[in-house]
């Protein structure tokens, strides 16, 4: 039977139910409206059993298969088989120990009935879609379809069941859901019949049931003429749907059958085939037999060349496993005499300068009879027309009977007892740049295979040669290259750190900018500061020096220092203290919360003369130092500072001063790599850079570095300065004898609100009048405004970074107003600008920040006129 016979068979049993229900119900609709009590138990009855039925069939069939969506619609029939087998329960009439049911029709009968109507379409539009969706699991599934039961029996339980006509003259209000419900389905699971064959008399069940309940709503009783026919559709939908299951399963099993027997007839075939061929290979075999007896003698002959060609392959893989021509040429040499074999061997490179043949390499059985024949290893051979110059030639040289000859090379081996020679070129890319020589003691004792043999040798020997030397040059670039590019990543991080430092110096100039200029004026205009007070500002104004000069040094990791730098004379026994008061936090408070305690001793020597050099670079080596001894200190110890004076010849003298602490001092590796840039023991709490700035602090200072460690006894770091013959004097502070302009009329552009105010303040201390900007665009404004007014301002002070209109642009537009107003650049950028000669355009003096009062009022007497403050 094929697929189309059972198709058909299929299709005539469904239409039979069909025909069945449609008959059916026209019979009781022509009869008028009755009752039917006992049918309507038969088929409430039937229909509990069928959905029963229905559940498991689908459920085994999804095991069977494997697909969750028939195991969801088996779930979703369960739920509806349990609700229509509540709902016979309460039809029947009970009586003895099931009287106890007759008590719950009042509660299950009118609850029962609807719920099952709604839930089987709910159940199978949800398993279409969490099966498709790939949502969920089964066991979440059947929680859903129980959550569904109970919420449809708790709705229904409060819904009147009945009412008088009323729209449409329907009695059922409460089922009016359950037609467009199953209308959705039908829909659906037609459009989806070609996505699984369950799907389409799903929409055919679907139709009739639809049918059935289109007529449950004009019930007016349970068991009237409408209510039978909504329990035929019901049923015939059902019985619809079992019967293209198990004709599912029929045409599944006759498949399955069929399978079976072909499998069966084309292992027989395959039997027959097997047979067939086992007489034809044995056939072939007799033949095959037959052919081996006839060339077993040609076998016999290619077996010494197959094993010439397993030495050739053994050889050629050692020398290739070999990097070093010496060990290339060792290997090639020995096996030669072990597996050929020969009584001679050696291998000679050809001096293309001098003409003649170096012996490389001699095979270690051949030891004794080079020496005789004059040939150890660096012996030189000369080559004159005998067989050498040939093989030079790149050709393969054979004398069977060296004896007959009388050119130096051959009666050479003569004279050793050797009687046949094969002379075999190493020639790459058309130079020959060695020869293999291999000799006998009896005369015509090589074969042409052999020389076959030896010809090839040297050809892999030559090429593993040509890579060994490619492979050393290949290291030596490779090594240069990755110099280079360790070289190119320094430079690249160091430019990177560069950019980095260069934008933090230009923000931290602007925050220093409030400090600096109020404590400078604090400590210039007011007279009557206590001791005390006075110390602690000029502290402060010592250490914003230090930064800012740290902050310009920033730039050194991407640009070239200055070539000259600005030498005064530096008391090393106040940088000291100084030093000792900035970092007590470091060697006291701070190794103090760890628990641990670390002693200061200072030893400075009286009377110290001073030095030349930059004070806070010279500061900022010193407290490098400290910060790395109180780093060797984890378990506390004691730091020791000390200066003296060490007198040289011809008055050469020089200034030390000395850093040490008893930690955990250094190895010799680590001693002699500490100067290195980026070299750290210290893993991600070091930077690499400490000791390698305080190196090209002294660099820049002339002075030399020592630094004498030991694995735990400690370290001792020395900066040893040179005495200047005449130092210069000492240069005088920012004092108060500076030349200050007249009283100005000054407008004031900065975005940064507490920088324009400290400047406003500072320079109103001087007697001037103020107008400020917080931008560049409201500079320009305010300058225009009072040019118009006849109001203009003797200079205006605008910083150069700003947004939308920047310091560039803010200078440009005053030139335009009033060519003749200085412009005053005062910016983090400023000596960047300077060294750089990159002054913008209409800008008359550049002034860094963090700005000097002294600086700014030669910028404003410069540029305004100088007058007596």
């Amino acid at each position: 039977m094929g697929p189309a016979t059972r198709t058909a068979n299929s299709s005539f049993s469904v239409a039979g139910v069909l025909i069945a229900f449609g008959v059916g119900s026209a019979t009781l609709l022509a009869a008028g409206r009755r009752d039917y009590p006992e049918l309507h138990t038969i088929l409430d009855t039937s229909m509990a059993l069928i959905t029963g039925l229905l559940t498991l069939l689908l459920w085994g069939t999804g095991a069977r298969i494997g697909q969750p969506l028939y195991k969801r619609l088996a779930i979703a029939f369960g739920a509806t088989f349990v609700l229509e087998f509540l709902h016979v329960l309460v039809i029947v009439e009970w009586s003895g120990s099931l009287a106890f049911v007759m008590q719950l029709r009042e509660f299950l009968r009118p609850a029962t009935w609807p719920p099952a109507a709604h839930i089987l379409a709910i159940g199978i539009l949800a398993a279409i879609w969490s099966s498709r969706r790939n949502r969920g699991g089964t066991p979440a599934f059947a929680l859903f379809m129980a959550v569904v039961a109970v919420l449809l029996v708790m709705i229904f339980q409060r819904l009147p069941p009945y009412r008088p006509p009323g729209l449409l003259e329907i009695t059922r209000p409460v089922l009016i859901l359950a037609p467009p419900l199953w209308a959705v389905t039908c829909v659906l699971c037609w459009r989806l019949r070609m996505a699984d064959r369950i799907f389409r008399p799903l929409a055919l069940m679907g139709a009739v049931v639809l049918l059935g309940h289109v007529a449950m709503l004009y019930s007016q009783a349970p068991h009237d003429t409408e209510a039978m026919v909504a329990h035929f559709g019901k049923v015939a939908g059902r019985i619809v749907l079992l019967l293209t299951i198990m004709q599912m399963a029929s045409s599944d099993m006759l498949e399955r059958m069929l399978a079976e027997a072909q499998l069966a007839r084309l292992n027989e075939e395959l039997e027959q085939r097997v047979d067939e061929r086992t007489a034809e290979l044995a056939s072939a075999n007799h033949a095959l037999e037959s052919e081996i007896l006839v060339r077993r003698q040609a076998e016999l002959k290619a077996q010494a060349q197959l094993a010439r060609l397993s030495l050739l392959h053994q050889i050629t893989r050692a020398i290739g496993e070999r990097q070093d021509l010496k060990s290339i040429f060792q290997v090639a040499v020995r096996s030669i005499e072990d597996q050929l074999p020969v009584d001679f061997a050696s291998l000679c490179l050809h001096d293309t300068v001098d003409h003649v043949m170096t012996v490389e390499c001699v095979g270690l059985k051949s030891g004794a009879l080079a020496l005789e024949l004059a040939m150890p290893e660096r012996a030189r051979i000369d080559i004159d027309e005998n067989g050498l110059s040939r093989c030079v030639l790149g050709q393969l040289v054979y004398e069977p009977d060296i004896t007959q000859s009388s050119f130096p090379f051959p009666t050479r081996l003569a004279r050793g007892g050797l009687r046949a020679m094969v002379l075999a070129p190493l020639q790459v890319e058309s130079r020959v740049f060695g020869v293999l020589v291999a000799a006998r003691k009896e005369k015509e004792s090589f074969s042409s295979g052999e020389c076959e043999f030896l010809r090839q040798l040297s050809e892999h020997v030559a090429l593993a040669a040509h890579q060994a030397q490619l492979h050393g040059a290949l290291q030596q670039a490779y090594e240069d290259l990755r110099q280079t590019q360790q070289a190119v990543m320094q430079q690249e991080r160091l430019r990177a750190l560069g950019q980095m430092a260069s934008g933090v110096a230009h923000d931290i100039n602007n925050a220093l900018s409030p400090v600096s200029l109020y404590t400078q004026s604090l400590l210039e205009v007011e007279p009557n500061l206590s001791a005390r007070t006075r110390e602690y500002l000029e502290t402060i104004q010592r250490a914003v020096e230090d930064v800012a000069h740290t902050v310009t040094r920033m730039r050194e990791f991407y640009r070239q220092r200055e070539p000259q730098l600005t030498l005064r004379p530096v008391q090393l026994n106040e940088l000291v203290r100084q030093v000792v008061d900035l970092t007590r936090a470091r060697w006291s408070d701070m190794p103090q919360l760890r628990g641990t305690v670390i002693t200061l001793r200072s030893e400075l020597a009286e009377q110290l003369p001073a030095v030349s050099g930059v004070e806070s670079e010279i500061r900022e080596a010193l407290i490098n130092l400290i910060f790395n001894a109180v780093d060797a200190l984890p378990g506390g110890g004691t730091l020791t500072l000390r200066t003296m004076l060490l007198r040289g010849a011809h008055g050469h003298d020089q200034v030390r001063v000395e850093v040490g602490d008893d930690g955990v001092g250094m190895s010799e590796e680590t001693r002699r790599r500490c100067l290195e840039p980026f070299f750290t023991t210290k893993g991600e709490r070091g930077t690499g850079l400490g000791l390698a700035m305080v190196y090209g602090v002294a660099r820049r200072h002339n002075a030399e570095v020592d630094i004498d460690s030991e694995v735990g006894r400690g370290t001792v770091v020395s900066l040893n300065f040179a005495v200047p013959e005449a130092p210069s004097a000492t240069p005088s502070q920012d004092g108060y004898g500076t030349a200050r302009p007249a009283r100005l009329r000054l407008l004031l552009v900065d975005d940064d609100p507490l920088l324009l105010r400290s400047l406003c303040n500072t320079l109103e201390s001087d007697g001037h009048v103020i107008v400020t900007a917080n931008d560049g665009a409201a500079g320009i404004a305010a300058f225009r405004s009072a040019f118009e007014r006849g109001e203009a301002f003797a200079a205006v002070i605008t910083d150069l970074g700003m947004p939308n209109v920047d310091g560039r642009k803010v200078a440009s537009g005053i030139k335009n107003v009033s060519p003749a107003t200085p412009v005053i650049m005062l910016t983090g950028w400023g000596k960047r600008l300077t060294s750089e000669d990159d002054i913008p355009p209409h800008v008359d003096h550049v002034l860094s920040k963090p700005p000097k009062l002294r600086e700014l009022r030669e910028a404003l007497a410069r540029c305004c006129g100088s007058g007596s403050a």
